[in-house]
């Protein structure tokens, strides 16, 4: 669950949500920096469906008791947490390996390979064997630069993503979460230097270099729960009943 939190309450976007938002970014990826291809669609569902792991766990939301706040998926519980990542990889898996060695590359990331965390370790070691056993299954020898590339991709929509959902609409660059205050990690070639986002008002969001073909626009479903609202009801019930609202934002180029 990615949680907004607020004065008397906290805005709740699921995590599938914000991953399709992201894989309608990727899908308009400039075609001169990637040309389509089978490989590449896939590569783009892999982009949408990287959170689908966070599908069952959103729908009963757990209340982190030390934050007063919704566990959100940087502090949800360790063991669940990497259940429900090797269920989601196993999720899309069934339809595509390659998608499956993007996702399950991108959640080994969250981790250091130098953890000595047991549920951590073997989380890892699991997801290493899996994409050995996927990559010997691939029809096609992929080069590692287009590989490098989808990875990148989905890091980079992933993080966009999260721009507009970790954060209310809208708010000063100074007063941005970290991650994304001094511009994204990834670098192209297109932007060797990185990107770096700037909202221009509550629904427009620039982007500079601009890596789409053109201006889109994303839809992305929340909910809002007033604390009163969770101590009277509880968490479940309050999500349960919290009337669905859109966030709309548009993404553009430097000076549109």
């Amino acid at each position: 669950m990615i949680v907004n939190r607020l004065e008397d309450g906290f805005v709740l976007i699921t995590q599938h949500h914000h991953a399709l938002a992201s894989g309608t970014m990727v899908r308009n990826w400039k075609e001169k920096y990637l040309i389509r291809s089978k490989v590449r669609e896939e590569a783009d569902w892999a982009v949408a469906e990287h959170d689908r792991a966070w599908i069952p766990l959103d729908r009963h939301p757990l209340w982190n008791e030390r934050k007063e706040q919704p566990f959100t998926f940087v502090d949800y519980p360790l063991k669940e947490k990497l259940a429900a990542y090797k269920r989601g990889i196993d999720e899309v898996e069934q339809r595509s390996a390659y998608a499956a060695i993007l996702c399950s590359s991108h959640y080994q990331s969250f981790f250091s390979s130098g953890s000595q965390d047991a549920d951590i370790r073997h989380f890892l070691d699991h997801e290493t064997t899996r994409q050995e056993r996927l990559f010997r299954t691939m029809e096609m020898n992929l080069p590692q630069d287009i590989y490098d590339l989808h990875f990148k991709r989905l890091q980079f929509c992933d993080d966009l993503s999260l721009y507009i959902c970790a954060q209310q609409p809208g708010v000063a660059k100074e007063d941005e979460l970290p991650w994304f205050k001094d511009g994204f990690r990834q670098h192209f070639e297109f932007a060797p230097d990185g990107m770096i986002a700037h909202w221009k008002d509550e629904s427009t969001v620039s982007v500079d270099p601009f890596p789409f073909e053109r201006p889109i626009e994303v839809s992305i479903p929340y909910c809002q729960l007033a604390v009163d609202d969770i101590e009277s009801k509880g968490l479940q019930t309050a999500w349960d009943e919290a009337e669905v609202e859109y966030r709309h934002i548009a993404f553009v180029r430097p000076g549109e």
